[in-house]
């Protein structure tokens, strides 16, 4: 399927005071059946009304035909921290999930569930006490997907590493199943997962630790009929979620620490290091796409000895992000290419964030990307801007139409929902960002036909 060419209507704002961060998932979702189309955030004191919403557990429930909104507040007042994002699941009795977490600030994982068919009305609040299992160093992130009739929720949690809790009935109530990966703690905290399934298969893509603490690679495995897989089939772990858990490093690595990418390359020459986890989608004949952040750097330069704040020490005075996006196909290999320059760091004190890329589900060559840097011609923005790319060689080359042009504010970490094949739901919030704590932005709808 073809992602139609933008045309010049207006995105249409459906929460004046919103912001979310990117490892929890769905944080939107189409529900075409009833028209509605579900956004998760959270507010901060910055925004409009904020003194009132600020760390409000946010959902706005947007009506396609009409794409009026109506902003539902799942808890007042929880956190402000866009990590407290909620994430979404439609249950099989037509209810809606909606589980989220503080920052690392305590250890309990809320869930609550709406009535039938109406995600304006939810019951009420319920509570997973991790702290037997954590020792009370705090839970973040919620990401839902189910596997073979069992809904999981996975967290950062045991030792700061991947984790989940299990549902047997979509969500009612959830146990504690066990660690995915483990690691000896480095830094701040461990690997940072994305995920993507079907209802027979979880693919994740993950990294060592955060990268300002370490020279992260990237690496990709998969769940399924109970084990943990290598890209190629290699089975990891035959009982997985229990007992001790692997490495993720004895997972397939799809971008290694400090490649030095070959002169024929667009960045040739140079060293990419300190690499992130951005987005992954998966199509319905198996092929895997990923969006991977990383420094970039001249020359090969020596790998980081791992201990915290040495990646600080050994970045340059503006950090030069760049963008890569990997490709796999059933009984091929994984291929990372260049996509684009991300500029400098987001925010002065968290120099590995960016504005995001989202590759859309239902069509692997298309991705929306919040840019400082026209990837058209590399020439220096005012703002980050949303364009949109398209390759038709599996990423080995792009080409490039701006969604958003000449604006006055940033645009910044773009999301397409999934749910509906037959459009195009392209979501992002735009304003100015001091922290994840504290932002004055507006989250806004672009929907589009698919052609």
């Amino acid at each position: 399927m073809r992602t139609p060419t933008p045309v010049p209507s207006p995105p249409v704002v459906i929460n004046d005071n919103a912001a979310w961060c990117w490892f929890q998932d769905e944080r939107a979702v189409v529900d075409p059946g009833a028209g509605l189309l579900l956004v998760g955030s959270v507010a901060s004191a910055d925004g409009p009304d904020g003194a009132r919403r600020d760390g409000n557990i946010e959902l706005a429930v947007v009506d396609l035909g009409t794409g009026a909104s109506e902003v539902v507040v799942l808890h007042e007042n929880l956190e402000a921290d866009d990590h407290n994002a909620p994430a979404l699941w439609r249950r099989a009795d037509g209810r809606w999930l909606a589980v989220y977490t503080k920052h690392k600030t305590d250890d309990l994982t809320r869930w609550r569930i709406s009535e039938p068919g109406d995600p304006r009305l939810w019951g009420p609040e319920r509570r997973f006490d991790w702290s037997p299992h954590t020792g009370g160093i705090g839970v973040t992130y919620s990401n839902l997907h189910k596997l073979d009739g069992r809904l999981y929720c996975f967290a950062r949690a045991v030792n700061d590493d991947q984790c989940a809790l299990v549902s047997d009935d979509d969500g009612d109530t959830w146990n504690y199943s066990g660690k995915l990966f483990t690691r000896p703690k480095i830094g701040y905290v461990n690997g940072y997962t994305r995920y993507v399934s079907t209802q027979t298969r979880i693919d994740l893509v993950t990294t060592d630790h955060h990268p300002r603490d370490y020279d992260n690679s990237i690496y990709h495995g998969y769940l399924e009929q109970g084990a943990l897989h290598g890209t190629d089939g290699t089975v990891i772990d035959t009982r997985v979620l229990t007992g001790e858990a692997p490495s993720q490093v004895r997972l397939t690595t799809v971008l290694a620490a400090s490649t030095v990418l070959t002169s024929s390359s667009v960045w040739g020459g140079e060293r990419m290091s300190h690499a992130w986890t951005v987005d992954i989608r998966r199509a319905a004949d198996g092929t895997l796409a990923a969006v991977l952040s990383t420094r970039g750097g001249p020359g090969p330069g020596a790998p980081d000895s791992g201990n915290p704040g040495e990646a600080y020490e050994r970045m340059r005075p503006v950090p030069d992000h760049r963008f890569f996006y990997a490709r796999h196909t059933p009984g091929g290999t994984w291929r990372a290419h260049p996509l684009a320059r991300a500029g400098a760091g987001l925010l002065p004190h968290e120099q590995d964030y960016t504005g995001l890329v989202a590759i859309d589900p239902d069509d692997l060559d298309s991705v929306y990307a919040s840019l400082p840097i026209d990837p058209r011609n590399e020439t220096p923005l005012p703002h980050h801007e949303i364009f949109h790319g398209r390759t038709g060689d599996a990423g080995r080359t792009w080409s490039w139409t701006p969604v958003t042009e000449n604006s006055a504010v940033d645009n910044l970490r773009p999301i397409v929902a999934p749910g509906d094949r037959t459009r195009v739901t392209l979501l992002w919030f735009r304003g100015t960002m001091a922290s994840s704590q504290s932002y004055d932005c507006e989250a806004v709808a672009l929907i589009r036909p698919r052609r």
